[in-house]
């Protein structure tokens, strides 16, 4: 069996997996340090939160949740802040117009269920498709392919994804990944990173296709290694086939807790209990679950079996129930939840769960100008667009779930739309037939979607469950005290608290802290939760290695 050494021991490696896959299956769940010496591990698991980050022979800020494991790497835990290695010592300036530029005709960002359908219908037309997705393996988050070398697909989901991977691979489609977009200034002027070469994109047509990241509720304790979201749990499993603990508690509100609970325990994982937060099935929900029903009933029947799994393997499920503090125990995490009447669980597991729905990950559509429109109901901003995809940018469509959450299926639907559309504005023949077959399968998808949540329709708990010293952001530790501090003294925005706090400055952007703070403000202040009520984006949209922006195209 191969080996990588972390901290001076051998740590043994099977093929697919990810650095934070091979660590977390030998126990390693503490991989850097924060600013007040606080230990780190695996939160997101897609690369976004930035707090898995290790040093990878000497190079350090790589995201363990994002490299591949390979014999013979050297890999340490990463101290506050760590330093990226000087390689732009002695470059000569650069402007853009230095760096390679690509001129596809139709630009796709983002390899999930509705880039991956955007990018095959547009390829189909007879269109020049780049897409570019920032993980090595194209799926996104709701097919999660299993990484090469892994094993075969675990079940339909996968089959289904790996099959529209190999479609867009056979018709043509331009693909790179795994390839970072930190820069989006127009239509017709993006910046992307791959292979430490950065490139300037000139399209056409752009299809964003963004996805979402999970959407966390701090409670006391959350920062915890092993506790991680639901997603990255699940990214660990079927895309590594790696459990990251033996004992595991899941925790939070939605349908996801439920599959990822049963995919776990197939896979040998003790799941030690599972905490919803929605009420459960009921009188109340009786509506919603025939409005479920009607609209995908094969969805719907897949949901009952899941509940039906978790009973059959004798895992204990309580509803109206959520998890309130972890605290480290000397075996382990003790994971506190809390029912409807106030009762509180105790329970032991060696890895936490937590995922609470999703954000939009809409920070490219915001930054190019795209209107957005807050959904009080979803509790998020929404992107504004025609029936044909089209934000208010034209030339610029979106699709899938960071325009709004409306699911896998829904994405597919947005994506096969755009991509038909936008080949049409170049002069392609449009499938008339199609698109309406699309249109019609959209329309009973997000049927589906909205009975589906308001099944799981739970209270938001916001900033509640903290206590003073609870980190409401992760990346600069900032407390609920100090936030509380920073609101004393009236009224500020959202730009001030940031200024005072630095909430937001941190290397996931915002991404984690900002929505938090947003529906702060608004239940403590009274203030509109519009587009302007957010962060704004800033570049670069990521963190990238200043020695790649400067490398002029040319691979080191």
């Amino acid at each position: 069996m191969s080996h990588f050494r972390f901290e001076g021991r051998e740590i043994s490696i099977r093929p697919g997996q990810t650095i934070a896959a091979a660590l977390a299956e030998a126990g390693e769940l503490a991989l850097r340090d924060t600013r007040s010496g606080a230990p780190r591990g695996v939160w997101c698991g897609m690369g976004v939160c930035q707090d898995c980050l290790v040093t990878i022979d000497g190079e350090e800020n790589m995201r363990a949740c994002m490299v591949k494991s390979a014999p013979g790497l050297t890999v340490t835990r990463q101290a506050f802040p760590g330093q990226t290695a000087a390689r732009s010592i002695g470059a000569k300036p650069i402007t853009a117009g230095d760096l390679q530029e690509l001129t596809p005709e139709i630009l796709v960002i983002g390899g999930g269920a509705g880039g991956l359908s955007a990018a095959l219908s547009a390829r189909f037309a007879g269109a020049d498709v780049l897409l570019i997705d920032e993980r090595s393996v194209a799926g996104g988050q709701y097919y999660k392919q299993t990484a090469e070398g892994a094993g075969p697909p675990l079940d339909r989901q996968q089959r289904e994804g790996a099959a529209l991977v190999a479609d867009v691979m056979a018709s043509g489609v331009q693909i790179m990944a795994p390839a970072d977009l930190w820069g989006a200034y127009a239509a017709d002027l993006f910046f992307v990173t791959h292979n430490h070469q950065t490139y300037r994109i000139k399209p056409r047509q752009v299809i964003l296709a963004t996805g979402a990241y999970e959407r966390p509720w701090p409670v006391p304790g959350w920062t915890l290694p092993g506790v991680m979201t639901t997603g990255a749990m699940q990214t660990l499993w079927r895309s590594s086939r790696t459990l990251p603990a033996k004992r595991i508690l899941v925790a939070g509100n939605g349908p996801l807790n439920l599959q990822v609970a049963n995919e776990l325990a197939a896979g040998g994982a003790n799941i030690v209990a599972v905490s919803e937060a929605a009420a459960g099935p009921g009188l109340r929900t009786l509506g919603s679950g025939l409005a479920l029903a009607l609209s995908g009933p094969a969805l719907a029947l897949e949901g009952a079996k899941l509940v039906l799994a978790l009973k059959g393997r004798g895992i204990a499920l309580h509803w109206a129930t959520r998890l309130v503090a972890v605290e480290q125990g000397l075996t382990g995490l003790r994971a506190t939840l809390r029912n409807q009447l106030g009762q509180d669980i105790f329970v032991e597991a060696d890895a936490i769960a937590l995922g609470y729905g999703f954000s939009p990950a809409n920070e490219i559509a915001r930054a190019l100008g795209a209107e957005h429109r807050h959904d009080h109901d979803k509790g998020h901003l929404v992107c504004v667009r025609t029936a044909e995809m089209e934000t208010t940018v034209p030339n610029v469509f979106a699709v899938g779930d960071g325009c709004g959450l409306g699911g896998a299926p829904a994405a597919r639907s947005e994506g096969l739309i755009a991509g038909i559309t936008a080949a049409g504005r170049l002069g392609r023949s449009v499938n008339v037939t199609a698109l309406a077959a699309a249109n019609a399968d959209l329309k009973r998808h997000r049927r589906f979607q909205k009975a589906l949540w308001r099944l799981f329709d739970a209270p938001e708990p916001g900033l509640s469950l903290c206590s003073a010293d609870t980190l409401v952001c992760r990346c600069e530790e900032v407390t609920k005290a100090a936030l509380d501090a920073a609101l004393a003294d009236g009224s500020p925005s959202i730009a001030e608290v940031k200024r005072r706090t630095r909430m937001g400055m941190g290397r996931c952007q915002g991404r984690n802290c900002g929505p938090l703070l947003v529906a702060h403000l608004a239940e403590t202040q009274g203030r509109p939760m519009d587009e302007h009520a957010y962060f704004a984006p800033r570049g670069p949209l990521k963190p990238v290695a200043i020695g790649d922006i400067v490398s002029a195209g040319k691979p080191r």
